[in-house]
């Protein structure tokens, strides 16, 4: 397969003959690509640290927590 000058050889494709995988060769020897760039995905909590210290997150559930404990018990007083 032919690939412009400029682009980013992939190291896998799809033979556009017999649809199995193709590899990338140079000569008779695969080519191994350098993908030490590539983005690490991060998690929600990865994020989540990211704006809030650990500190901020427990108080903010303690919140919460106390709201919705707060609330459940309205609930049965009235009921």
């Amino acid at each position: 397969m032919v690939f412009s000058a400029d682009a980013e050889a992939p190291e896998t494709w799809e033979c556009k003959f017999c649809s199995n995988e193709a590899i990338l060769m140079v000569g008779s020897e695969p080519v191994v690509l350098d993908r030490a760039e590539a983005k690490v995905p991060r998690s929600h909590w990865d994020m989540l640290l990211e704006r809030r210290t650990r500190d901020e997150l427990e108080e903010l559930l303690q919140e919460r927590l106390d709201y919705l404990r707060a609330r459940r018990g309205q609930q049965k007083i009235g009921a």
